[in-house]
């Protein structure tokens, strides 16, 4: 059974902290903590994605994850400098070496880091979709990233999960 990844991107406060309300942060986390919920329960993999290309010793503190995103000891977690969390980091070894085969993209910003980690999944021949309701950015950003790419629902991926273990 080829596995599958949750990669949760750049939910960092750096990023989050003064825009919750205005990107919908709360709505989304509960979308992406289900499916994380779900992925564990179920054997698969939860990777949380750290942005640490602007860290110095004076913002370390904003670089951690926004409390709202639940992190489990068991999570898998990766370092990126760049918008694509596959370029120069060692993610795609780390998803072969787990046996995933589909890659779930949610995050932060759905006309970057998340688009650009997509893209970079596909080009690595993962099967790859974004997760619905699990995207952060501003409601008409979302519309047109998310509108011509591969989505998928939370209660799929209980489907496919709960099959799985059927």
């Amino acid at each position: 059974m080829e596995k599958i990844a949750l990669l949760i991107v750049d939910m960092q406060r750096l990023f989050l902290e003064n825009n919750m309300e205005k990107f919908g942060v709360a709505r989304a986390c509960e979308y992406v903590n289900h499916v994380a919920d779900q992925l564990r329960t179920h054997g698969h993999c939860v990777v949380h994605i750290q942005d640490v290309e602007d860290a110095t010793d004076d913002n370390a503190a904003l670089l951690d994850f926004i409390p709202e995103i639940h992190v489990d000891a068991h999570d898998i977690h990766v370092k990126k400098v760049h918008s694509n969390a596959f370029w120069q980091t060692e993610l795609e070894q780390i998803l072969r070496a787990q046996g995933v085969g589909m890659v779930i993209v949610a995050g932060f910003a759905a006309e970057q880091c998340v688009l650009f980690t997509y893209n970079g999944a596909i080009e690595r021949g993962f099967k790859t979709v974004m997760l619905q309701n699990g995207i952060v950015s501003l409601p008409d950003i979302i519309a047109m990233t998310t509108r011509d790419r591969h989505m998928i629902s939370y209660p799929v991926i209980e489907f496919m999960v709960g099959r799985d273990s059927a």
